[in-house]
């Protein structure tokens, strides 16, 4: 990602699904202009998921995914078919590449019943229409092109765009929580973990956002926040920290500055902040011998104080006196089947898209699992959950009955 390319995450996500040698690659090749994707006639060629940050007019900042054929056999077939469909769960937006010579076939038709499932808005591209003597009648979402011919591939690019629709309502990470010449620190650690030279992202959109907000950003780490609030004095509205320090954070902070955390902002940024608080709860409840499963979004290199795999297994396993087993996970690994943990505590997921985090939370949701992030589970083991909330008293009140 250059300097000035918006993050993956914020990204609308197409992705191109179908049988195999329906043509996707060549029309993915085709929608991006470049060649993205390897081609032949051999069925198969694309074994792995293939995705393609790009701009993509009319819709503008895109990941193209070009996804191996739903058809495929074999065990590895089977494997290549998995990592196809598991990509449904982040695609904002569906395109179904069908043979033009065949018309939808059964495991079109099984595509189209998961788009529906997954609430995943769709179009149907038939491609090969250069094959057809004429072009049938056909629906609104479904449009007749030819990657060979590049016939109809402008219209099948505004139909995508017309599809996925245009946001009118502008989300905000922290801009709706401040006003002009407000005063923000932020507290960021720069420890082993911290990439050299620059801001993690959950950092720099924070920054960026309340830059766009005409505020003021201060930027410290945990050792020189008690100075900076000292020279600030009563400028300051709000403190953001990172979770990791939030209780060194907290006991510096004075009760009438508003205290919350990156991961905090994100949850409600990208998923579910009830849904947040209440698995939070759940740690209280947990017993000898449960395992709770902790995943990031990201896969950076673990150092030895690792807050995924160290710290937040520690904070846990002191809090609750209890035998917890532990699960993890990374990057887009995430399972199926949640059933044999009691609670689920997720990062911050600045590097997933919202789809791809809503879609977690509803397989937790599904299973009978509560889920968390790791904002909410530090505060939760300082008993600080509450303050940590304030920026949202409609919690506060919901969950602390004031």
């Amino acid at each position: 990602m250059g300097l000035n390319d918006a993050p993956s995450a914020e990204r609308v996500h197409i992705g191109f699904f179908g049988l195999r040698n329906a043509g996707k690659s060549s029309l993915v090749n085709a929608v991006t202009g470049q060649n993205l994707s390897l081609v032949s006639e051999i069925k198969g060629t694309t074994t792995d998921p293939v995705q393609k940050t790009m701009e993509l007019l009319p819709i503008g900042p895109v990941v193209v995914i070009d996804t191996p054929g739903t058809d495929d056999e074999g065990s590895l077939g089977e494997m290549r078919v998995a990592r196809a469909r598991r990509m449904l769960d982040k695609t904002d937006i569906a395109v179904l590449v069908a043979d033009a010579s065949l018309g939808i076939t059964t495991g079109d038709r099984e595509l189209i019943d998961a788009f529906k499932a997954a609430s995943v808005p769709f179009v149907i591209a038939f491609n090969k229409c250069d094959l057809l003597g004429n072009i049938p009648e056909h629906a609104e979402n479904e449009i007749y092109v030819s990657a060979l011919r590049g016939t109809n591939v402008y219209e099948l690019k505004e139909l995508i765009g017309k599809t996925a629709g245009i946001k009118t309502e502008e989300k905000r990470l922290i801009g709706d929580l401040i006003s002009p010449k407000d005063v923000v620190v932020l507290v960021t650690p720069i420890d082993a973990a911290a990439p050299k030279g620059r801001m993690i992202l959950p950092q720099q959109q924070t920054i960026r956002d309340i830059l766009d907000s005409d505020a003021i950003n201060v930027v410290v780490k945990e050792t020189e926040l008690a100075d900076a609030l000292g020279m600030l004095g009563n400028r300051v509205k709000m403190v953001v920290t990172d979770s990791q320090v939030f209780g060194k954070v907290s006991r510096e902070t004075p009760e009438n500055i508003t205290l919350t955390s990156f991961s905090i902002l994100f949850a409600r940024y990208k998923g579910e902040l009830r849904e947040a608080v209440k698995g939070a709860a759940t740690l209280k409840k947990l017993r000898d011998g449960d395992k709770v499963l902790i995943s990031e979004g990201c896969t950076h290199h673990r150092q030895c104080g690792d807050i995924g795999t160290v710290k937040l297994p520690n904070w846990i396993l002191g809090y609750t006196g209890k035998k917890i087993e532990f699960g993890f996970t990374s990057g887009g690994s995430f399972p199926d089947d949640l059933s044999e943990y009691a609670l689920v505590v997720h990062c911050g997921a600045c590097m997933l898209n919202e789809r791809e985090m809503r879609s977690r939370i509803e397989k937790a949701g599904r299973a009978g699992v509560p889920i968390t992030n790791y904002g909410m589970t530090i505060a939760m083991i300082h008993g600080i959950l509450r303050r940590s909330l304030s920026p949202f008293p409609e919690l506060v009140s919901e969950f602390f009955g004031d």
